[in-house]
């Protein structure tokens, strides 16, 4: 997370034109408890951004689901001698690892999709255990329609 955070705050201040800021990664393992391993979870402060994902995704196969920034939970990332902690209590752990993220963004539209992306046996096109790709396809729609 925290070179993941450190990353998008590069990116959020460079002097560029983003139309969009999108970082893909396995934070916690409370995204697969909830979605299972073949759903991504899509964090967004983009309403638009999202719907675009999503349907992407859809498109493509390479399902994503829409999960809440809860903003109550920021009071769980304070810190006596940081500005955040990077990790919580373990409930919530996807959202408040998004959050975390969502500080490093700056008013940049961005996403996070929260990934298992391993396939533990093989199964239909993936002919071998291991990473699975999740997110490449419903990117490439997504990219394709820019």
């Amino acid at each position: 997370r925290l070179v993941l955070g450190d990353v998008l705050d590069v990116a959020a201040t460079r002097k560029e034109d983003w139309r969009y800021l999108i970082d893909v990664a396995t934070l916690t393992g409370a995204i697969k408890v909830g979605l299972g391993k073949d759903v991504a979870g899509l964090f967004s402060n983009s309403k638009e951004l999202a719907e675009r994902l999503s349907q992407s995704g859809e498109l493509a196969g390479d399902p994503v689901w829409a999960m809440p920034l809860v903003q109550k939970y920021r009071s769980l990332m304070g810190s006596s001698f940081a500005d955040w902690t990077n990790c919580t209590d373990g409930f919530g752990g996807a959202v408040t690892a998004a959050l975390f993220l969502e500080n490093f963004v700056g008013q940049n539209r961005w996403a996070h999709l929260d990934i298992y992306a391993w396939n533990d046996r093989p199964q239909g096109a993936l002919y071998e255990s291991g990473g699975s790709g999740q997110a490449v396809q419903g990117l490439a729609s997504f990219l394709e329609k820019l």
